[in-house]
C-alpha cells in the first residue's frame, strides 16, 4: 500500500510538473510574440533594450524611442496564469482579460489628470422578447461619455475624440497625469493579432499624446 502511495504520488508530481512547464512555455511564447510585434510595429524608430519575466504570466519590456514620442517608455503584458492550476481556474471563473499595459512619459506633463475606463453591456437574452413586442423601440445609440469633470480643459476634447474613433476603440483604459507615468493605456492582448494591430495601438498612443501633452508656459 505505501508503495502504491508512493507511485500515485510521484505520478502526481510529476503530471503538475508537466502541465506548469508546457503552459509556462506556451505562455513565455504568446507574450514574447505580442512584444515583438510591439517592437516591430515602431518601425525602427524604437525598440525593446530589457524584458524580463515576473513568474510564468507576466512579461515586462523597457522601450527606447529614437524620436521624442515617448520617454521611459515600458510594456506590461499579463497573460492568463495557465501554468498554476488554481489560478488558472479562478481566472477564467473571474473571466480575466490578457492585457497589455504601456507606460511612458511624455516630452510635456499633461496639465489635467484623467482617467477614462471602458465598459460595454451586451446582452442577447432577451431578443427573442424584444421581438415579439410591438412595445419595444431599439436604438442603437452612439459612445456615451460619464464623466465627472465639471469643465472641459483644452486637452480634454482632443484626447476624448481619439477614444470616441474606431482607432481607440479597443482600449480598455487610459490615464494621463502630471507625475511619472505621464500616460498608461491598457488593451485587451486579442486585439493585438498580428504587427499591423499593434502599429494601430502605437498611432493611438501617439495621437492621445499630442492631444494630452500641453507646454508649460
Amino acid at each position: 500500500m505505501g508503495r502504491l502511495l508512493l507511485i500515485d504520488a510521484v505520478g502526481a508530481v510529476v503530471l503538475v510538473g508537466l502541465w506548469y512547464f508546457c503552459l509556462a512555455t506556451y505562455n513565455h511564447r504568446r507574450g514574447t510574440k505580442a512584444l515583438r510585434w510591439v517592437e516591430a510595429a515602431c518601425s525602427h524608430r524604437g525598440q525593446v533594450i530589457q524584458a524580463r519575466w515576473v513568474g510564468a504570466s507576466r512579461l515586462q519590456a523597457r522601450l527606447r524611442f529614437a524620436t521624442r514620442w515617448f520617454e521611459n517608455a515600458r510594456v506590461t503584458i499579463r497573460l492568463t496564469p495557465r501554468p498554476l492550476p488554481v489560478q488558472w481556474l479562478l481566472s477564467v471563473w473571474n473571466k480575466q482579460r490578457e492585457t497589455l499595459t504601456f507606460e511612458a512619459d511624455l516630452d510635456c506633463a499633461p496639465g489635467v489628470r484623467l482617467e477614462v475606463l471602458r465598459h460595454r453591456w451586451l446582452t442577447h437574452s432577451d431578443n427573442k422578447l424584444i421581438r415579439k413586442s410591438r412595445n419595444w423601440t431599439v436604438v442603437r445609440p452612439g459612445p456615451v461619455v460619464l464623466t465627472t469633470c465639471t469643465q472641459w480643459k483644452q486637452e480634454l476634447p482632443p484626447v476624448i475624440n481619439t477614444l470616441m474613433t474606431s482607432r481607440g476603440h479597443n482600449l480598455l483604459s487610459v490615464r494621463f497625469g502630471p507625475e511619472s507615468p505621464h500616460l498608461a493605456a491598457t488593451i485587451d492582448l486579442e486585439a493585438l493579432s498580428d504587427e499591423r494591430a499593434a502599429a494601430g495601438f502605437l498611432g493611438v498612443l501617439r495621437d492621445l499624446a499630442a492631444g494630452a501633452s500641453t507646454p508649460r508656459h
